[in-house]
């Protein structure tokens, strides 16, 4: 038999060992996981809890596999975001913190009342942040991938919101209809050639969630083309972009004729949202 804390202790020198960032942390999330605790907090409390091997054994699971790559968000099974938990998969990328900060970014330069499209939509946090935020609006998300869409659709009925966030199938904008107040989008950004340089954990998200093609651009561009037909007049985008990406963005809305165009900064000062209206 062994101890809640150590059990702790022996998972943390093992991930720590193996490479892991934040091994503590991710020792505390899995073994609070295993056990069937709501929060990692309540592990303190069961420090002298004994432990036999059948308590272990998913654990150790847990552990050979974070050790190995898999995001501690996929082997939760869930993701927080903006304070509220999502179902979190390999169907769509992991949400990151910066992509709270586009969300919020939005709601302080949206007025009540607004309709609200997101592209590229994944697992559905923006778009279902968004309508959680914003009861009056109506809130409709697109991603090509089916997968993700099912991912979205699993999170929409989460949170009691099928009747007020529409998902579609589509390549970027080929199959919405109609116009919308504000569209956001989180796009791949990644140039291409950078792709096999990324962490063995960001490499578990769909590639195609990553690979924004050669200058990472690629999709923002094409989206930049579709946008005239199905932005209000007045209509606000917003857009999440690589640290390095801002000039470039710039420049490409101003040729399109957007009004407004500015660069923000997230919480390390890094140029990381591009916002324009039409």
């Amino acid at each position: 038999m062994m101890t809640v804390l150590e059990v702790l202790n022996a998972a943390t020198s093992y991930l720590q060992k193996q490479g892991v960032e934040s091994p503590r942390l991710h020792a505390e999330h899995l073994l609070a996981h295993s056990l069937g605790m709501p929060r990692r907090m309540d592990l303190y409390l069961a420090f002298d809890r004994p432990l036999g091997e059948k308590d272990r054994a998913p654990l150790r699971d847990l552990v050979k596999r974070r050790s190995e790559g898999v995001p501690l968000q996929h082997l939760l099974g869930t993701v927080e975001f903006l304070g509220r938990e999502f179902l979190c998969d390999a169907r769509g990328l992991i949400p990151r913190p910066e992509t709270e900060e586009l969300v919020e970014l939005v709601l302080k330069s949206a007025s009540s009342g607004l309709s609200f499209l997101d592209v590229g939509t994944g697992s559905g946090v923006i778009a279902l942040s968004l309508a959680l935020e914003k009861p009056e609006a109506r809130v409709t998300a697109c991603d090509f991938l089916p997968q993700a869409l099912a991912l979205a659709a699993e999170n929409r009925a989460r949170h009691g919101l099928e009747a007020r966030v529409g998902l579609i199938e589509s390549d970027l904008l080929a199959s919405v209809e109609g116009s919308f107040d504000v569209v956001v989008a989180n796009l791949p950004y990644i140039p291409t050639a950078e792709i096999s340089g990324l962490s063995r954990e960001v490499l578990q998200d769909p590639i195609s969630a990553l690979d924004g093609g050669d200058d990472g651009l690629r999709l923002i561009e094409r989206l930049a083309d579709q946008l005239p037909k199905h932005l209000s007049p007045g209509g606000f985008l917003a857009l999440e972009i690589g640290h390095d990406q801002s000039e470039k963005v710039l420049s490409m809305l101003n040729d399109r004729g957007f009004q407004e165009v500015l660069a923000h900064s997230d919480h390390q000062e890094r140029n990381r949202f591009v916002t324009a209206r039409k």
